[in-house]
């Protein structure tokens, strides 16, 4: 909205009226003979006489009466009134419009000051809501690019899904499961021990996930299938170059870290350890879309993978199936993996498929 200012005021613009009118000043008038007693007739008839001249040579602009009844008597009580009165009729018969003009002007200068003082001020292009605000981190933990899908979507996709129930917390050590086995495949030898932390509590017990452990390795389909690695399960942690461990919720943090703060799994080269995250065992990722066993048999060639050498790579082409090395984990999708600002994976609007094996071409 806007407000007038004072210039817009008609009593606010003297000095536009410089020119044009001029002021009429009241003169004493000079009696041309010296005055007498006056009976009450006479003054009365004085009065009102000097009423309607004064009327008549202070009739400028905003100068109205200040008497509007001369004639009525005030009575005895109203002496230091008509003084007063007096007193103003002088002050405007020679200032004129100025005496309403200047306490006007006054009013009006402090009701824009308060409206100034009240008004909120406008709001600037720095101040809008989506810039940085100087209490924002000055590194984010979770980049967020200027491209892609949006980062509500990335952190759904990395969420860990709803489900079944898993271990928070274990004693931070980890007993062998004993089943010592041959060695299949061809290729260089990986020798490998099935470990569960203590206290992690699951469906089929430790037996259960070395099954599914040996099941998966030995698979053409897995990392055997290019026919240069070759696996042998082991009993002996001391002998194993690969430990996979089921590992509780809140041990798998603390080892594999939490920079990016969503559950997932790792390879500890200094421990040579496969940390298997017992959250995402039980309860697998968004992208494989309720599908848990997919997952187990992805999580643990994925990161087996790690143990073997291999890096992470991103999606290569939009409906393909996801490499084994892209973090499935948190999304097949891209631009998902580079808002969470993991490796440098570029958003490019890829999006593949979830994929369980190295080889899954391989009958």
């Amino acid at each position: 909205m806007t407000r007038p200012t004072q210039g817009d005021h008609p009593a606010a613009s003297p000095a536009g009226q410089r020119g044009g009118a001029t002021s009429t000043r009241s003169r004493p008038v000079t009696p041309d003979q010296p005055a007498g007693p006056r009976r009450d007739d006479e003054r009365a008839g004085a009065r009102r006489a000097q009423g309607r001249t004064s009327r008549a040579e202070v009739a400028e602009p905003l100068a109205a009466s200040w008497d509007p009844d001369p004639e009525s008597d005030p009575g005895p009580g109203a002496t230091r009134a008509n003084r007063r009165r007096r007193r103003f009729a002088r002050a405007a018969s020679t200032y004129g419009w100025r005496v309403y003009a200047v306490p006007v002007l006054i009013v009006l200068t402090v009701l824009a000051v308060l409206d100034s003082a009240r008004s909120p001020a406008p709001q600037t292009p720095e101040a809008s809501a989506g810039s940085p605000s100087d209490e924002a981190p000055a590194v984010p933990l979770i980049p967020h690019p200027g491209a892609g899908p949006g980062f509500g979507a990335a952190k759904a996709a990395a969420e860990l899904p709803g489900g079944g129930p898993f271990t928070k917390r274990g004693a931070g050590t980890w007993s062998v499961v004993p089943g010592a086995g041959p060695k299949f495949g061809t290729g260089k030898l990986s020798t490998y021990t099935v470990e569960v932390e203590d206290g992690v509590e699951m469906p089929g017990g430790p037996r259960g996930f070395a099954t599914t452990v040996d099941a998966t390795l030995n698979n053409p389909k897995s990392w055997m299938g290019s026919g240069r690695y070759a696996f042998r399960r082991v009993d002996d942690p001391a002998a194993a170059d690969i430990r996979i461990s089921l590992t509780s919720q809140l041990t798998t943090r603390e080892v594999c870290g939490f920079g990016i703060p969503y559950d997932a799994s790792c390879w500890k080269g200094n421990l040579k350890r496969v940390v298997i995250n017992h959250a995402r065992w039980a309860r697998g990722a968004v992208a494989f879309q309720g599908n848990i066993v997919q997952y187990q048999q992805y999580v643990i060639n994925h990161e087996v993978g790690h143990a073997l050498g291999f890096q992470h790579v991103p999606c290569e082409a939009t409906g393909e199936l996801a490499p084994i090395m892209m973090q499935q984990t948190w999304g097949v999708s891209n631009d998902y993996i580079a808002a969470l600002g993991s490796d440098g994976v570029e958003a490019n609007g890829q999006v593949c498929e979830p994929n369980a094996w190295p080889f899954p071409a391989v009958d």
